[in-house]
């Protein structure tokens, strides 16, 4: 396990020396959690950003808030104002991602050199074409943890004893809004929009770059 640690501390502080303007994002779940604990101990004044949205469980702002307090952070959220017709997480859950999650993300990254987030490769089959550095045209992601596995972060949770959500205890292995976040499956995020066409798949934080590269093409 400490190979891994001190890869991914390293990532952060080669990220942090080499970008001037550069957060961490925290959904509060166990992947994230790991991640803002490593980066606070490259960076303990690292920028930290949530996106959150009206349909996050309670048990997630109220976690949100304990952490914050425990740990004595500063955190920038963004939560969209628009109002989503009723259903439509049902009916189109890409639209209702788009406007609730990507776009708030695009507002909290602007201005940022880099980002960093809690991705890993082995949560989901939608996740493996990732790299642990991946440069944009207008910014970087940094995605330190790529290569750890589920068991990785609970023993990095359990040996420093780091805040867990409690949906977690209940079995839940990925966390999302509640009306699409729902118990089983053989992969973590099996659990997320299940009977709907984006089952396990993708909010669209983590492809929107890609997106805006292949509009980029396109238009070439």
């Amino acid at each position: 396990m400490d190979p891994k640690v001190e890869r991914s501390k390293r990532i952060i502080e080669e990220a942090v020396k080499q970008y001037k303007k550069i957060a961490v994002a925290v959904s509060w779940g166990k992947d994230s959690m790991v991640v803002l604990h490593l980066a606070l101990q490259v960076k303990p004044d690292i920028d930290i950003f949530t996106v959150l949205t009206p349909f996050k469980p309670k048990e997630t702002f109220e976690f949100k808030d304990r952490v914050i307090r425990e740990w004595g952070i500063k955190v920038r959220e963004y939560m969209s104002d628009a109002k989503v017709p009723e259903g439509l997480y049902r009916t189109n859950p890409d639209e209702c991602c788009r406007i609730l999650k990507v776009i708030p993300t695009q507002k909290a990254i602007e201005g940022l050199d880099a980002w960093i987030t809690g991705l890993r490769n082995t949560e989901g089959r939608t996740r493996k074409e990732y790299q642990e550095v991946e440069i944009y045209p207008d910014i970087t992601k940094i995605n330190p943890i790529l290569n750890w596995t589920e068991a990785d972060v609970w023993r990095y949770t359990a040996v420093h004893r780091l805040p867990v959500h409690p949906w977690y205890g209940r079995g839940y292995r990925s966390l999302g809004c509640e009306p699409c976040t729902s118990l089983g499956g053989e992969e973590e995020r099996d659990g997320r929009w299940r009977g709907t066409p984006k089952w396990g798949g993708e909010c669209g934080i983590h492809t929107m770059h890609k997106k805006q590269l292949n509009k980029m093409a396109q238009r070439q």
